[in-house]
């Protein structure tokens, strides 16, 4: 009975964490990544304040800040492109 509880509770969070992961960005080797300053340059430039940003083990730059109109966000960003890949906004 022990051991079906342990391989329950082993599934349930394996299953929790691949349900809040992020996505994956790239495959791409970092030294093919646009450097992280230019990439927080280009987000300031389009009006976002950024309150963190960190690499994901998906390889995307993530941020969590503000657009230009001040709704809260979470974006993951392709670090190759800068395209954005997914996003979230508390307005």
């Amino acid at each position: 009975m022990k051991i079906l509880n342990i391989v329950t509770v082993t599934a349930a969070l394996l299953f929790a964490g691949a349900a809040v992961a992020g996505p994956q960005c790239t495959e791409a080797s970092q030294t093919e990544w646009m450097p992280t300053e230019t990439m927080k340059q280009r987000l300031i430039d389009q009006g976002y304040t950024i309150d963190r940003f960190k690499i994901t083990d998906g390889n995307c730059y993530e941020i969590y800040g503000e657009d230009k109109n001040g709704v809260k966000v979470e974006i993951y960003f392709n670090p190759v492109s800068g395209d954005p890949v997914k996003e979230r906004r508390n307005d």
